[in-house]
């Protein structure tokens, strides 16, 4: 059996991304700006609004990478030094450096037990204690972690009763759905990612999806270094360069063909894994918890229990699968616990710190076969022996 590396998620093209790249090449387009970018953004909202009641109001700007997109959304919320911003703390650290770039500071929110996605109630309790300090904060920013769409309809609920709006980080969860919905469009502003890990990928990129026409126009003003309309180069506000390129788009456009396929192929490993482990004692496979919610589990997510597991912690097996070349990974450290924002207020009752402690990210890529499970299988079933 071939002891190559199994990773945790790696790119996996379909084959068409070439032609629109040649064509990029062809037509002399190699510039953040030209036909893929437009096409590029416009695969993107037909995607999101075809299972959404036909909604024709979303608009997409195809951006640099998720991060900046996140950092844009806050711009366009007028978000200030100063300023106070609610963030998921489990979460990557993209969701919050943003946050970071622009004097603000970062309140952290403890997550839930169904999908590990922010609470209702400690977002609630932040609010109101944020306010009684003096501090309404300008921005709650909620994530689809490994593809698990959060609370949309409690967490709406207290954006509207407290008028702060959301920024839906849809980094991890393009293809996941809620009620029927696709997440990607909840938000006032939400983000994607095409990083070299996620669902699709345009090597690297993001893009920031809003229901406003003019927003989609500032935003794309300000990722092109805020260039005012004049026949030399002339700026009245501080800019950005995080437009994607027309080459990183064609990429993006070959793999919009193979979007449902590859979310489908991630659900099958998830599959695998809840077959796996269905009669092992103290690890639980991490799934939706009703059938509202649709996941593509961009990554499939187990708990171990050593009360339950003989003793086996998450370590135990991270490092027998490392021994054996197979990538897994703790889950997101979250950020109140991370150095640099220790000193940030956070809300909370330990779930995200447990979770951390005990979770493991096993290896979901689409382009796993079953010689590669397998492999998995033998290695999980004999670390856990």
């Amino acid at each position: 059996m071939s002891n190559e590396k199994i990773w945790l998620s790696s790119p996996h093209m379909g084959g068409s991304e070439i032609n629109y790249i040649n064509s990029a090449f062809e037509q002399n387009w190699i510039a953040p700006l030209g036909p893929n970018v437009n096409g590029f953004e416009e695969d993107l909202k037909n995607y999101l609004q075809s299972y959404n009641s036909g909604d024709s109001s979303l608009e997409v700007a195809a951006l640099s990478s998720g991060t900046a997109a996140i950092h844009l959304a806050l711009v366009l919320l007028g978000v200030k030094n100063g300023d106070e911003v609610l963030c998921q703390s489990m979460t990557f650290a993209a969701s919050a450096n943003p946050i970071m770039y622009l004097g603000a500071t970062p309140v952290f929110v403890d997550s839930e037990e169904e999908t590990l996605n922010i609470c209702p109630i400690q977002l609630e309790i932040a609010i109101k204690d944020r306010i009684s300090k003096g501090k309404k904060p300008k921005a709650i920013i909620a994530v689809h972690l490994y593809g698990m769409p959060y609370k949309v309809e409690e967490i709406q609920r207290i954006s509207e009763e407290y008028d702060i709006p959301v920024i839906e980080d849809s980094a991890e969860a393009l293809g996941s759905k809620y009620k029927g919905m696709k997440c990607g469009t909840f938000g006032r502003f939400s983000i994607l990612s095409f990083n070299g890990n996620k669902i699709i990928t345009t090597s690297g990129g993001g893009a920031l999806v809003t229901n406003s026409l003019e927003a989609k126009k500032k935003a794309v003003f300000l990722a092109t270094q805020a260039r005012d309309e004049a026949p030399h180069y002339q700026h009245s506000h501080v800019g950005y360069n995080y437009r994607l390129s027309n080459i990183s788009a064609g990429i993006g456009r070959g793999q919009m063909e193979v979007l449902d396929k590859r979310v489908e192929a991630r659900r099958d490993m998830f599959q695998f894994y809840v077959n796996l482990f269905r009669t092992v004692d103290g690890v639980k496979v991490f799934e939706e918890p009703s059938e509202d919610y649709f996941s593509n589990h961009w990554l499939s997510v187990i708990e171990i229990d050593e009360t339950k597991s003989n003793g086996l912690q998450r370590e135990d097996l991270r490092k027998c699968l490392e021994s054996k070349n197979i990538e897994s990974r703790p889950l997101w450290k979250p950020m109140h616990m991370q150095p640099i924002f220790t000193d940030y207020p956070f809300y909370g009752t330990g779930v995200a710190e447990k979770k951390f402690e005990n979770g493991l990210c096993l290896p979901s890529g689409s382009n796993l076969n079953e010689v590669d499970r397998e492999r998995i299988k033998q290695a999980i079933l004999g670390c856990l022996k």
